[in-house]
């Protein structure tokens, strides 16, 4: 038995290390291609400036030249959209992800924003929990500083305002403007809980605030309903929010402290966690707040508003209480999936296939089983269900909001007949046969299928341009646009069976 609790042991740091290193490596592999670009589109500009010298006049370096991607020239000085009829289209980033002018001219959408003219892609806290993200989208959006509310500020120890928006890059946004969001991973959520503040008149001086904001709402592998990895990188099962003493998240928790400490200006600039508003800084703390913070005492780690215990199966729950998914708004969701039955057993569908950030948790995922002496999470769970996934978040959390109480929606299927339309209030889901990451940073992992997914998102969101049925697009047309092409390029959708 002893010699049985040593190799567990062993192994148990072996999948740590190997864990810690691969996330390690993958983080510098990012932040060193966002560098390597940079650098290239500087030395790029230096050359292009020198040719200008021999072909324009002196007075043409005055005036500016270069159009922002989100399609203005300058998204602080004005409406990024003066002119333009249809509703503009909000990108979400999801958990460690980043928007416009964050690790220089990388994009966390693979360029996928620049598909259309009118998108706008924030840059939202990395790592903040989704109640202070949806606040930070909100001033995003409308312009002023940001204001996380007084009874949450005081409840979870940090500043009550945070960053000034001196204008906001959709200030006309309203009941008659509204806007389209697209979320990926826990990007969704944050959308989701926006929307809810919106119906609640949650902001202070925008009392005239609705649901109806919210034109529709896509899910790209979005955290739904939580995800059972959390619980593998060290969330506790027993609350879903706190972290066990030895994981991964003790390593990621440590290194965030000391990052946001050493509060490098160039550095944050590049890349920031998010939590400016919880003062961490050694100027503002000193050596006795940096000690305070690895101990546990204070900070988003101590108060638990961060992230990671926002994508569990118990918060998840909670939260979805609160939710409404509501009559007006349209809403869809991808939900993807990379793994298959092999011998009755659920594994990742290929070795290759999957990035190799994602596969050890994906195999991982597909074994885990909730413990025997943790009460479960809601009534009617079972291990089985949740074994499906895509390395990061299970395929059932993705489909929609499902638990305590299935939220109203529909499976995208041929079966349809003539004469269906696609109706507000209903989740359309979808399932895509790909990994967590697939449609993002990096769009030659996905090829043509990219191009697919990206186009039938940005076509239906043109398509509705109001919220009249007839300006929607049919159930037949939808479906024959996206699995005729999806097919071609051997992106198989099929139906996820699960048990309920």
């Amino acid at each position: 038995m002893r010699l049985w609790g040593v190799a567990s042991l062993c192994l148990c740091f072996a999948e740590l290390l190997t864990s810690a290193v691969t996330h390690l490596v993958y983080g510098l592999y990012i932040f060193s291609s966002a560098v390597a670009f940079d650098i290239a589109e500087i030395l790029n500009n230096h050359h292009l400036r020198r040719l200008r010298v021999w072909e324009t006049v002196a007075d043409s370096y005055s005036k500016p030249n270069i159009v922002a991607s989100d399609g203005c020239r300058d998204v602080g000085n004005g409406p990024c959209f003066e002119g333009y009829e249809v509703a503009p289209i909000v990108l979400v980033h999801g958990i460690f992800g980043f928007g416009k002018g964050k690790l220089g001219g990388m994009s966390y959408w693979a360029g996928a924003e620049k598909k259309d003219d009118r998108v706008l892609v924030p840059d939202l806290g990395s790592l903040t929990s989704v109640y202070d993200r949806a606040r930070e989208l909100f001033y995003y959006l409308k312009g002023g500083t940001i204001d996380y509310g007084e009874e949450h500020s005081a409840q979870y120890g940090h500043a009550r305002f945070g960053k000034t928006y001196e204008q906001g890059h959709y200030p006309e946004w309203d009941e008659n403007h509204p806007l389209h969001f697209v979320g990926h991973s826990a990007g969704v959520q944050v959308v989701r809980i926006l929307q809810q503040m919106l119906a609640e008149k949650k902001f202070q001086g925008h009392e005239n605030s609705s649901e109806s904001w919210v034109l529709s709402v896509t899910s790209l592998s979005g955290a739904l309903n939580g995800t059972t990895r959390v619980y593998l990188d060290g969330m506790q099962p027993e609350d879903g929010k706190t972290i066990k003493p030895i994981c991964l998240l003790q390593l990621c928790r440590v290194g965030v402290i000391i990052y946001d400490w050493l509060d490098i200006a160039w550095l944050k600039n590049y890349y920031n966690f998010g939590f400016d508003h919880f003062n961490m800084t050694w100027r503002k703390v000193g050596i006795s707040g940096l000690i305070n913070s690895l101990l546990g005492i204070v900070g988003p780690f101590a108060s638990e508003d961060w992230i990671l215990p926002d994508l569990s199966l118990q918060v998840s729950v909670e939260l979805n209480k609160k939710l409404q998914t509501f009559p007006n708004t349209y809403y869809f969701s991808y939900a993807t999936r990379k793994t298959r039955k092999l011998f009755g057993l659920t594994v990742p569908s290929s070795l290759f296939g999957i990035h190799p950030l994602l596969f050890i948790r994906s195999l991982q995922m597909s074994q885990w089983c909730y413990p025997n002496n943790v009460p479960l999470p809601y009534k009617g769970y079972k291990d089985e269900d949740w074994q499906d996934n895509d390395g990061a978040l299970n395929t059932i959390s993705m489909l929609y909001p499902c638990f305590p109480e299935p939220h109203p929606h529909c499976w995208l299927s041929p079966e349809f007949k003539d004469g269906h339309t696609l109706q507000p209030g209903v989740w359309y889901y979808t399932i895509v046969e790909a990994d967590h990451i697939l449609f993002i940073i990096n769009r030659e992992r996905a090829g043509v299928q990219f191009d697919i997914l990206y186009d039938s998102i940005f076509q239906r969101c043109r398509k509705q341009m109001s919220r009249s049925i007839s300006a929607v697009p049919s159930v037949d047309q939808e479906l024959d646009h996206i699995c005729r092409n999806v097919e071609n390029c051997m992106c198989h959708l099929s139906r996820f069976d699960h048990r309920q």
